[in-house]
């Protein structure tokens, strides 16, 4: 079978072993090995887990296809704690529409359905070798590249059309960050994803693409910092987020020499 084919609707098809053949083809194809091959609860139901070493660096294998991304804020429904948290930052200033679904359109990309190429993704993602605009030029020296915008929120969710890559609440009692202990509890953020990856776990992270229109995985601390309030400090780790300030931020000559504090998640491409 072609990794071209590898779909998500047709990997959601395989008993474990049949995935594990797959997984046992990719892993030759890019000189890794099979590190873990399971079957897990995931978004449209038992998804498969697989995870390839190459050079000391774990990836995840993410299928594509043709697959429905970002989030309709219309279809929406807060909490009773969601909506009391948007109204004290209103309150406050720190938001500036009214209705919350009008600020998560502003934040979020629309609903789409773009085609996907199977890939592996990084496990973790790791800090910039230099600007924004010299990493493709580093990633390619170890035959990777960065995530278009849309292959790394297809890689959050997998396949999961919530606000969250877990659902659509968030915790608003516990921070969106750190890693875990008294009074900064775990919570599904530091779980891995369907896929394995550990993404979107930390608001105190911010995971550039390619191109430079958005940044994800959260927003460098920027809400929790401000005292933007509960629910915008977790907003930054929704899938479909693409902090279109702090990308024009970043890319511009503002951020210039900011290019440290940004990580990104390499993709290794299955040929």
């Amino acid at each position: 079978m072609s990794f071209a084919d590898l779909t998500l609707a047709h990997w959601h098809t395989l008993d474990l072993p049949a995935a594990r053949r797959l997984a046992d083809d990719a892993a030759a194809r890019v000189g890794g090995r099979v590190t873990l091959a399971e079957t897990v609860p995931g978004p449209g139901g038992p998804l498969h887990r697989v995870c390839i070493e190459r050079g000391g660096q774990e990836f995840a294998l993410v299928p594509g296809g043709t697959v429905r991304l970002g989030f309709d804020p219309d279809a929406w429904r807060p909490t009773a704690e969601q909506a009391a948290s948007y109204a004290e930052s209103l309150e406050e200033g720190y938001a500036y529409e009214p209705d919350i679904r009008v600020h998560l359109a502003g934040q979020l990309s629309p609903v789409r359905r773009v085609a996907l190429a199977a890939v592996l993704v990084a496990v973790e993602d790791e800090p910039l070798e230099g600007p924004p605009a010299e990493v493709p030029a580093l990633l390619a020296r170890r035959g990777l590249r960065m995530p278009s915008a849309d292959e790394w929120e297809h890689a959050c969710g997998a396949g999961a059309g919530t606000l969250f890559r877990w659902g659509d609440a968030c915790p608003l009692d516990e921070a969106p960050y750190g890693t875990g202990g008294p009074g900064c509890p775990a919570g599904p953020r530091l779980a891995a994803n369907a896929f394995g990856l550990r993404i979107a776990y930390d608001a105190y992270g911010a995971e550039l693409s390619a191109g430079s229109a958005a940044v994800h995985g959260g927003d460098g601390g920027e809400a929790v910092c401000g005292g933007y309030g509960s629910l915008l400090a977790w907003l930054p780790l929704a899938t479909a987020q693409r902090n279109p300030a702090m990308a024009e931020f970043v890319h511009g000559p503002d951020g210039e020499g900011l290019w440290e504090e940004f990580s990104t998640r390499p993709v290794l491409d299955l040929r």
